[in-house]
């Protein structure tokens, strides 16, 4: 399979900048996978689509400010770091700008604070080319301090209020970029969901590197997806298989929910089992989906392993189409673009 299968041409002015006030104003494309029907609706319309009974499945994952500036000790030279991953209490996996920072060097973090003084060493180098830091400390403590909201490289506009890249649910420290499907949500429509019977379900993924790169590789197979952790507990774990039994649908909310989803019902003939640890699990068309059902979804950058991910479930020529569609439509794209919702 072609990673040039998943490519499409997007204007640039359709890339959304600001994100859609009040959240549930963005426009949403209804796509039927099994008919290709689509219907062109406002997100808070979602409710019409959704039963009595459905599951909703949510990352309440926060996105921290991981961007750090700092320089290269002793000679002062500028580098920029983004954190991705935790990998243990004082490491953290990162991808760095700036000129040779090699293993061994050491890098001073900038700080307002001069009573704040963190100086991390790099201690290897990882296969896609990142690095690993040790700062000596746990540095989620100091981020509120010294850290900078990640926005997506192609976002250009200076967010006002960082919390409009985070999802009104958001709970748990960790990710390095939202998961964008959500920030749709209001307060009032999370509650105007549930009042209507819909059960909502939390689960967990850190967002990391994967959200910023397309795939490179020329064909889909060869490409090997960046390890991100995720956590599915057993509460959940009951609720999404109860409502499996009975044949209620489980509606993703993001594409890292079905990650969550499917990677914990690997093996499991279509139940899910508590998860607690790190997922690879790269889905593309030709996947079989055990739990998923329906997913609410923002569109996705070209060749993207997000593009090959909805590919899957709706079936490439429907995603071409709606694609298509979206583009003639004058739709937002990418993180504080539109959204859509495959069932």
């Amino acid at each position: 399979m072609l990673t040039t299968d998943f490519n499409y041409d997007l204007p640039q002015e359709l890339i959304a900048q600001t994100p859609a006030d009040p959240r549930d104003s963005s426009r949403l494309l209804i796509l039927d996978r099994h008919t290709g029907k689509i219907e062109h609706r406002v997100f808070h319309d979602i409710l019409d689509y959704l039963h009595p009974g459905d599951v909703l499945v949510a990352n309440e994952s926060r996105v921290i400010p991981a961007r750090l500036h700092a320089s290269k000790v002793p000679t002062g030279g500028k580098v920029e770091l983004l954190l991705l991953a935790r990998r243990s209490n004082t490491v953290w996996e990162s991808l760095v700008k700036g000129r040779k920072v090699d293993v061994g060097q050491h890098i001073a973090i900038h700080t307002a604070d001069p009573a704040i003084h963190i100086e991390g060493e790099v201690t290897a180098i990882t296969p896609s080319g990142g690095r690993l830091v040790d700062f000596g400390v746990p540095i989620d403590d100091y981020l509120d301090n010294i850290g900078i909201m990640p926005l997506p490289p192609y976002i250009h506009t200076t967010l006002e209020n960082s919390e409009r890249y985070q999802t009104v649910y958001s709970r748990v420290k960790g990710s390095v970029a939202a998961p964008t499907a959500g920030l749709h949500f209001t307060p009032a429509l999370c509650e105007a969901a549930q009042a209507k019977g819909v059960e909502w379900v939390s689960v967990i993924l850190h967002i990391g590197l994967d959200t910023f790169r397309p795939v490179s590789e020329d064909r889909v197979e060869d490409h090997q997806i960046h390890s991100e952790y995720c956590q599915l507990n057993e509460e959940s774990a009951t609720r999404i298989n109860t409502a499996k039994k009975e044949g209620r649908r489980i509606i993703a909310v993001g594409t890292t929910s079905v990650r969550v989803l499917e990677s914990a019902a690997q093996g499991h003939s279509g139940l899910v089992e508590s998860w607690d640890g790190a997922t690879e699990l790269f889905i593309y068309p030709g996947f079989k989906f055990q739990i998923v059902d329906a997913l609410i979804t923002n569109f996705h950058l070209p060749k993207s392993s997000l593009l090959m991910l909805v590919s899957a479930l709706a079936g490439q020529e429907n995603i071409q189409k709606a694609y298509h569609d979206a583009v003639e439509q004058r739709y937002r794209f990418f993180s504080f673009g539109d959204a859509m919702f495959i069932h």
